[in-house]
């Protein structure tokens, strides 16, 4: 038993679950704990010490944080599914000009410009603009994994072209990389338990030793090579 735990935060629309998996095989030692946060307090509780590594969304304030870029997403519009949008493949911000497009307080996106008309209100969490586009109160602009999170039977999403996308990170305070976060980095990096930056690479071979010669009979050690003529004899004169 150890009284030691590995603390992973994650923002919401990120699976941790695969690489939980693998750390459960590869240090069965240590359990894993999975600590969810908001997109905007992530970092705070990086820093806090309220998890030892975490899945954040770029960009970051990276002050003190060692950071490992990881995928980015696709952008997605969610719209009724009786809304013109749902007939189409994929759109592009001018398809949106004519709808009034909802912006949450935790959006991750990074506008410039929000696509659209602006929305009578601004909701507080991605989750409340959802029920807003269900009501029919406006569109909604969220990376792929979070239109996932949120699907609905009455709603649907399509993907948005030549628009800001969320990347996802891992991220851990740089004066406390520790073995244990060394060890979910070759995880989430995908190296093998045997790699050099394991935890526990599997010790080489030992090598056989080589038999000693047994010494010549002069006791030199080594055993003169007679040549093939002198092995055959030779011939008298």
């Amino acid at each position: 038993m150890t009284d030691r735990e590995f603390r992973l935060a994650y923002v919401p629309g990120v699976t941790p679950a695969k690489w939980a998996g693998v750390w459960a095989e590869r240090v069965p030692d240590v359990p894993l704990t999975l600590v969810p946060v908001a997109a905007a307090d992530a970092v705070r509780c990086l820093r806090d010490g309220g998890a030892d590594a975490g899945f954040v969304r770029l960009p970051v304030d990276r002050e003190g944080l060692s950071v490992i870029p990881l995928y980015v997403e696709t952008t997605m519009v969610v719209v009724p599914k009786d809304h013109a949008v749902a007939a189409a493949d994929e759109v592009t911000v001018a398809d949106l000009a004519d709808d009034e497009v909802l912006h949450p307080m935790d959006d991750t996106l990074g506008w410039t410009v929000l696509p659209g008309l602006p929305a009578f209100t601004r909701p507080d969490t991605t989750a409340e603009a959802i029920e807003l586009v269900a009501a029919g109160a406006g569109l909604l602009l969220v990376p792929q994994s979070l239109a996932r999170l949120h699907h609905r039977r009455d709603l649907t999403y399509r993907p948005v072209v030549e628009t800001p996308q969320s990347q996802v990170a891992l991220a851990w305070p740089t004066e406390a990389t520790t073995e244990l976060v060394e060890d979910f980095i070759g995880i989430v990096r995908g190296r093998t338990a045997n790699s050099s930056r394991g935890r526990t690479p599997a010790p080489a071979p030992e090598k056989a030793r080589k038999k000693p010669r047994s010494p010549a009979p002069d006791g030199s050690g080594r055993r003169g090579a007679q040549s093939g003529r002198d092995r055959k004899g030779r011939r008298p004169r």
